[in-house]
């Protein structure tokens, strides 16, 4: 009896050992496209300079200033071209080639980020050449971001595409994860120039991965006013409760949650007394969590439970910003960061492949340019407000209390669940899926 126990429960094991690896598999998916390859190379070391650039830019300020409100106003400069421009945006990501783009925003850029790495590194910059740089790069990135989001579903077949937006975001995150690393470090050794310089090279890898896809060019929708355009897709988000619901709560995670790493220089100084190499490490813990989550999401989670997972990962980032703070220690605002890293990118994950299953291939650029202002739209009054509580009312208050906004929010999409999932369903059905 002992070794039937012992044999049926080896069964067991390997059966389940079984499924995890074809969930694995499944999660790979989109690697057997060239494409998709390419284009993951280019960005992972792109996007790593700029996080690299993020964590210099950001301590830069607070050197030249020390002040909290000037930190929030140098996001707000390099964010609200997203909530101005990115529904013209959309309308160019479903008119035009979105590999042209990308190169466009790619060249433009690294002129950028060059000038700044420059002004830096001969000791002539000043707080308002950041304001500048950080503003003209917020409009290339009004361009680029949708752009990009629509542009990884052309390099995947649409059974791949969960997928494709798992990898993309988990590429992203493990960036996330390398560069403030490494930007904490060099800004304490060689100084915040040469992040500049390094994020202004980085470039050249996306570029250079834009030139060698062979992009089949798909069927575009015949040239209409980019005003119809524009109201076609915002009435499209108001009459589909899913992608209006998904998009409602990621704008209150956005607005209230999400602006929490402008601040975390003056919490890693005032609360925690660390310098740069905290910094980056928390920053990095983030990362790593962030990137956790996208491979558990993408292993563990299917279509029919991504609403499941958008709300609880929604009340716990809120839940994890609150035990942000109250601590006062670094190991255990360490361990928090984890946990932060991994519930916002789950988060955000799973609402982004719930909304591109949903919304039809010639509307994609548009509906993910709302996408983009919700997400990146709204940070830069975010990024006010946060910095103005935080400059007023401290840095962990300001925590906690955008923490709570973001749990009252997952509680309302949670009520509303069971009907929006009814719903993405018959949509999803009718789109042959």
């Amino acid at each position: 009896m002992l070794c039937k126990g012992s044999s049926d429960n080896h069964i067991l094991i390997t059966s389940d050992a079984q499924k995890i690896e074809r969930k694995l598999i499944s999660a790979l998916q989109a690697l057997q496209y060239r494409n998709f390859k390419l284009f993951f190379g280019g960005q992972f070391i792109s996007i790593t300079g700029n996080y690299i650039q993020t964590v210099a830019q950001a301590w830069l300020v607070y050197r030249l200033t020390g002040s909290a409100t000037l930190l929030g106003l140098v996001a707000f400069s390099s964010q609200i071209s997203i909530f101005v421009l990115a529904p013209i945006s959309g309308f160019v990501a479903d008119a035009k080639s979105r590999r042209v783009v990308l190169f466009a925003t790619s060249i433009a850029s690294t002129i950028f980020s060059f000038t700044l790495a420059v002004l830096t590194l001969t000791g002539r910059v000043q707080v308002w050449h950041v304001f500048a740089v950080a503003g003209l790069l917020g409009v290339v990135n009004a361009f680029e971001y949708p752009v990009r989001q629509a542009f990884v579903a052309e390099l995947v077949n649409r059974e791949d595409l969960m997928s494709a937006v798992t990898l993309n975001s988990s590429m992203i995150n493990s960036a996330r994860t390398i560069g403030p690393g490494i930007g904490g470090v060099l800004v304490a050794s060689i100084g915040e120039g040469w992040c500049f310089l390094g994020n202004s090279i980085s470039f050249l890898a996306v570029i250079a991965s834009l030139l060698m896809i062979r992009s089949e060019s798909k069927p575009r929708r015949p040239a209409q006013h980019f005003r119809a355009g524009i109201a076609e897709a915002f009435n499209f988000v108001r009459r589909t409760g899913p992608v209006g619901a998904l998009l409602l709560l990621l704008g209150l995670i956005s607005f209230m949650g999400l602006r929490y790493e402008i601040l975390m220089p003056v919490y890693t100084r005032e609360m925690l007394h660390g310098g740069p190499k905290e910094f980056g490490l928390l920053m990095g813990a983030s990362g790593v969590g962030a990137v956790v989550g996208s491979l558990v999401l993408a292993t563990l989670g299917n279509l029919r439970t991504l609403g499941d997972w958008v709300g609880l990962a929604a009340a716990g980032f809120g839940g994890s910003l609150v035990l942000l703070s109250f601590s006062h220690s670094f190991w255990a605002s360490l361990s928090v960061m984890l946990i932060i890293g991994f519930t916002m990118v789950t988060q955000l994950d799973a609402s982004n492949t719930l909304v591109q299953r949903i919304v039809p291939d010639e509307m994609r650029g548009r509906v993910m340019a709302i996408w983009t202002m919700m997400l990146s739209g709204l940070a830069p009054f975010g990024s006010i407000l946060v910095g103005v509580l935080a400059q007023h009312f401290t840095a962990r208050r300001t925590f906690a209390a955008g923490g709570m906004a973001c749990v009252m929010g997952a509680m309302a999409f949670g009520f509303l669940l069971p009907t929006l999932q009814r719903e993405a369903r018959k949509l999803i059905s009718k789109r042959g899926e």
